[in-house]
């Protein structure tokens, strides 16, 4: 899935634009620009978990940056369970790679896609970053605005 750079594939009011989707091998990530983060698309009962981070006020996958000696699925396993309270029943399933050129400096990076299922719901605390969670079936409104990059890439993990 692919998109030429003046036909983005989704954008956001900031001006962030998803450029490409690129399924493929977790072992042979990009290496024309950083991979600093990872997001997770956590499936139950045909809903995907998302985040209310109270800083970007919308409604996002969970996920985040990519510490120092950690891997992408490292990462995602982490910032999923630091963001939501949730986990996946097994190991996550490595999706893709999305290319973005994020605003306001146009500076393109890539995000590691992830996905997982889960049949029950673990309790969830509000900490200093993610104010809610939210098991959407990417149709109904939700309370505030929602990450339209992020509803883009939760489709692909359908």
């Amino acid at each position: 899935m692919a998109s030429s750079e003046d036909q983005p594939l989704a954008v956001d009011d900031r001006g962030n634009a998803l450029l490409s989707f690129t399924p493929g091998s977790e072992r042979t990530p990009p290496s024309d620009a950083p991979l600093p983060t990872a997001l997770v698309a956590l499936w139950r009962a045909g809903r995907v978990l998302m985040v209310f981070d109270r800083y970007r006020q919308s409604w996002e996958l969970p996920g985040g940056r990519i510490e120092e000696g950690e891997s992408p699925r490292q990462a995602a396993a982490r910032e999923l369970l630091e963001e939501s309270g949730q986990a996946p029943d097994g190991p996550l399933r490595f999706i893709g790679y999305a290319r973005f050129v994020l605003a306001p400096d146009q500076r393109t990076e890539y995000v590691a896609l992830f996905a997982g299922h889960c049949a029950g719901r673990r309790d969830f605390q509000p900490n200093a970053e993610i104010a809610a969670i939210h098991w959407w079936d990417l149709l109904e409104g939700l309370p505030g605005r929602i990450q339209p990059l992020d509803a883009y890439l939760a489709e692909l993990t359908r």
